[in-house]
């Protein structure tokens, strides 16, 4: 029979084995592993265990914390209700989760496969989808934008594993699987259409080369070099994977909107609600307009002729920071970026750590926000469920496992 802590730590790892691997293959699957690890987390009221909490843990908790409060404190301000405080709330329910990972962290094996399996699900449902039955851009159970970046996000967290996979008994088969989720979850980027999530492709591999360009030899790093040259031209040549056609449509429609042929085509209207975000963060700096004046103040602008009236139909910038920005002021663009910064720069100082397994959770937290920003470009991934809950919840499990692997790390020392 299993004792409490063993059953307690299989559950976890049950639940971040699922918070991966069905993510997006199923109708709101991100949000099974999730309401796992939160339901899991009434359990510290009852056991209290000793979780040996430090000041970085307070900080990451802190940035959670602060930004839901800021958020529902202006949706409450705005009158939005329940609706405006229900995707903030979300991350801070995030913060019981991380404290259940501390106190019973799950198996670095359950984890890893999590990812690698709701990666490769997602670029085989995604080249089912496209190839097969001719979607023009994948979107699956959710939003091409949001199926496509975070496939791109649980394909580049499967690169920052292979250096848990390293360290294993059983290293080639564990290498194997985590290539295989990076391809998978590339895929489904690509078969998406989305483009924003390539845009930061470049810094990701940075983040890689930081942590394990010093151990790669000369020769296997321009193996690696060359196909990601190989694998970038091989998706750009062949027009049924579609990247291609984006790109040039991509192209045109900058060229039209600096022509001024047109402001409304996939570009052009985000540069136009870009220019009316801007201009509603400079008349309202500090608190910004209010979310429940947002639109109302877009469509004066449109009324001036500062922007096109065709890009009303949307509600919101589809640029993370000049949406908050605009509805939040500095204040809230504050908290945003201390969400994302807070927990990068104490992952960052463990990009270098010598033991491999805590070197791989370091790389996929940094690659978290890191990714983040890169999508906030061009969307506003936090106004989505999708969004809130795989950074809230794996930034939990991110940082729960990262900290207890340092911590049994530092007690082997002594």
């Amino acid at each position: 029979m299993l004792r409490s802590e063993e059953f307690w730590r299989a559950y976890v790892s049950l639940a971040v084995l699922l918070l991966g691997g069905l993510a997006l293959v199923m109708p709101s699957g991100y949000s099974v592993g999730a309401v796992m690890l939160l339901l899991g987390s009434a359990v510290l009221l009852v056991k209290r265990p000793a979780l040996g909490l430090t000041r970085r843990d307070w900080l990451v908790m802190g940035a959670m914390a602060g930004y839901a409060a800021i958020v529902m404190l202006e949706a409450w301000w705005a009158g939005l209700g329940v609706r405006g405080m229900d995707k903030p709330l979300r991350i801070l329910l995030a913060v019981p989760a991380l404290l259940l990972v501390m106190a019973y962290p799950p198996r670095l094996a359950w984890l890893w496969s999590g990812l690698a399996l709701g990666a490769v699900l997602a670029g085989g449902m995604a080249g089912w989808q496209s190839l097969v039955q001719g979607v023009p851009r994948v979107e699956a159970f959710t939003h091409p934008i949001q199926f496509g970046n975070i496939s791109m996000l649980m394909g580049m967290l499967c690169l920052a594993g292979l250096g848990w996979a390293v360290a294993q008994p059983r290293r080639r088969l564990w290498v194997a699987l985590l290539l295989l989720g990076a391809l998978g979850g590339v895929l489904g980027s690509l078969f998406s259409g989305s483009r924003g999530g390539w845009i930061g492709v470049p810094v990701i591999l940075i983040v890689l080369y930081r942590s394990y360009g010093r151990e790669l030899n000369y020769a296997l790093k321009l193996a690696v070099l060359a196909a990601l040259i190989g694998g970038a031209t091989v998706a750009y040549a062949v027009p049924q994977i579609g990247v291609q056609q984006r790109v040039h449509q991509a192209v045109d429609d900058i060229s039209r909107y600096v022509s001024g042929e047109s402001r409304v085509t996939s570009v052009g209207s985000r540069f136009e609600m870009w220019r009316g975000a801007s201009r509603l963060a400079l008349d309202a700096p500090w608190l910004g307009v209010g979310s429940g004046h947002y639109e109302q103040a877009m469509r004066s602008l449109a009324d001036q002729g500062v922007i096109d009236p065709g890009v009303l139909v949307y509600d919101h910038a589809h640029n993370e920071f000049l949406d908050t920005l605009a509805r939040r002021g500095l204040l809230g663009l504050a908290v945003l970026l201390a969400l994302y910064l807070v927990p990068m720069k104490l992952f960052a100082r463990q990009l270098h750590a010598p033991d491999m397994e805590r070197r791989a959770l370091a790389s996929a937290g940094v690659i978290l926000p890191v990714a983040y920003i890169d999508f906030g470009l061009t969307q506003v991934f936090l106004s989505h469920n999708s969004g809130v809950m795989i950074y809230g919840f794996w930034l939990a499990v991110l940082w729960g496992s990262f900290k207890v692997k340092a911590a049994e790390v530092g007690a082997a020392r002594r």
